[in-house]
């Protein structure tokens, strides 16, 4: 098909197909069930199983939060490929824009939520956590009329160290896996903090640069 209308290619004359619009909207609407896409919605139905599993018999049956912990790790893997996918293979939607964050702050966050009710994890690290995260996301929002604030190299060491930990802590581990689960914690910690200190610093300097800009732009002497 090349795409010139009926009427200018050959001179057929031919009206066009019945329900062409309808087959475009179609074509249009299947383009959101792409593998990207699909990856993330697996990541948000995971995330009701994930925690029926850890929380299953009170949380502290072994079993069951290996099971979780397998659930978890799917998760995570694929938040690491569907944004992969999404920018090689140019997939990206407007669905994937909003879902993609979406997910990966709900698998976190019940994980997070789920071990302070276990009483296994400090009901300060999962606040910590959870505060800079929505925080970024919403300061995102704020200066997302001046530009992006791209993702850090920093704040993929984030991501690591929190879902390795986070990991860590579904499994039912004991002494010395126990101890170095904690101690992986705290690096996920240092660079939480870290790292968000370093997107507010950007998101005022972006702000900033953006309403320069804007002020020079009105100014009628420029």
């Amino acid at each position: 098909m090349t795409g010139v209308p009926a009427s200018t290619a050959g001179g057929t004359g031919r009206a066009p197909a019945p329900g062409g619009k309808l087959g475009a909207a179609a074509v249009n609407q299947a383009s959101l069930w792409n593998i990207a896409n699909i990856l993330t919605m697996l990541r948000l139905v995971l995330v009701p199983g994930f925690v029926m599993l850890l929380l299953a018999d009170g949380g502290y049956d072994p079993a069951m939060r290996a099971w979780a912990w397998a659930a978890f790790a799917v998760a995570m893997i694929t938040d690491i490929f569907d944004g992969h996918l999404a920018r090689t293979y140019n997939l990206v939607t407007d669905f994937g824009k909003i879902a993609d964050p979406i997910a990966d702050k709900a698998i976190m966050g019940a994980a997070l939520i789920c071990l302070s009710l276990l009483g296994d994890l400090s009901w300060w690290v999962t606040g910590v956590i959870l505060f800079r995260e929505l925080g970024i996301t919403l300061m995102r929002f704020w200066v997302i009329r001046h530009g992006v604030i791209p993702a850090s190299r920093g704040g993929k060491l984030k991501t690591l160290a929190q879902g390795t930990a986070t990991g860590m802590y579904v499994l039912a581990l004991t002494g010395p896996l126990a101890t170095l689960r904690f101690w992986v914690m705290a690096i996920a910690v240092v660079l939480t903090v870290v790292t968000g200190l370093d997107y507010v610093r950007q998101a005022i300097v972006l702000r900033r640069q953006g309403l320069a800009a804007r002020r020079a732009s009105q100014d009628p002497a420029s």
